[in-house]
């Protein structure tokens, strides 16, 4: 079965000289929404199926697993910009390092608005203000604000970038679409960006389009218009959604380092409880959290 990944040439985990296939996703931390109005975070950063070299029996790969950004308080004027998600990575001294770069936060109304940059970029606040850059090959740029209007963006996704706001009604962007992959043996989509919050024509009370986040754990927008935002999923480097009104945003989702490798190549000695499957022929380690794999 093929997968469409890459070799990355590690030494072998059985004989030396063996060369054999590691594949691998790495989705970093998704970015926080801005609080008050806030545009969506950004989805972290995705890599997969680059070509490391070659490695030496015995030698240890070094999983990071990035957190998802802090959430944004809310209240005039507006609370801040939303936590940018943390750096995701496979390092071995002998390679360069496979990282992929936490989400953007959103941008925050009155203070702050513009989408924060990262591997996907977070939504913009206020009116007419930019959502943050995307890191190329990693993720896209959040949604722009709309000029005259004090709605917000949606996150970027890891393969679309957010929506922008919409002029009339004032409701927020959706955040962008992640991205699919069948490493495990089945379709798993990963980094989503979060919805953006939405105001309304009576300032902040009310109810407003809910935004909707990104497929890959994006989290969808407040229903109500001063209502908190939504956390993005665990694990899944979505981004979470914007606040209402003066309310909070939601917290980043945690990234995720997926490994696979051929069961007959497979050392089994690994560090940081990965969860470990099998599909047909190949081992999956799952890295929740940070640990290591022995070639």
């Amino acid at each position: 079965m093929s997968f469409g990944y890459q070799i990355l040439g590690f030494g072998s985990g059985v004989t030396a000289g063996v060369d054999y296939e590691i594949q691998y996703v790495v989705a970093a931390g998704g970015a926080a929404g801005g609080g008050g109005y806030g545009g969506g975070g950004g989805a972290g950063g995705r890599l997969a199926s680059t070509n490391l070299g070659y490695n030496t029996v015995g030698q240890v790969l070094t999983i990071t697993v990035g957190a998802g950004g802090s959430a944004s308080t809310g209240g005039y004027p507006g609370g801040s910009a939303g936590g940018s998600g943390g750096n995701s990575s496979i390092a071995n001294g002998n390679i360069t390092n496979i990282v992929s770069t936490g989400g953007g936060g959103g941008g925050s109304w009155n203070s702050n608005p513009g989408g924060v940059a990262g591997g996907s970029g977070g939504g913009a606040s206020l009116a007419g203000n930019s959502g943050g850059s995307g890191t190329d090959g990693q993720g896209n740029d959040g949604g722009d604000s709309v000029s005259g209007r004090d709605n917000t963006g949606g996150g970027g996704g890891a393969s679309e970038a957010g929506e922008d706001g919409n002029a009339d009604p004032q409701d927020g962007g959706d955040g962008g679409a992640g991205t699919a992959s069948s490493i495990t043996g089945s379709s798993v989509t990963l980094c989503g960006g979060g919805g953006g919050g939405s105001g309304d024509d009576g300032y902040y009370s009310g109810t407003a389009k809910t935004t909707s986040g990104g497929a890959g754990g994006g989290a969808d927008g407040p229903t109500n218009a001063s209502g908190d935002g939504n956390n993005g999923t665990a694990n899944t480097g979505g981004g979470g959604s914007g606040g209402g009104g003066n309310a909070a945003s939601g917290t980043g989702g945690s990234g995720i380092v997926i490994l696979r490798v051929p069961t007959v190549h497979y050392s089994s000695t690994t560090a940081g409880s990965p969860t470990v499957s099998t599909d047909g022929d190949f081992t999956v380690m799952k890295f929740t959290g940070s640990g290591s794999y022995t070639i």
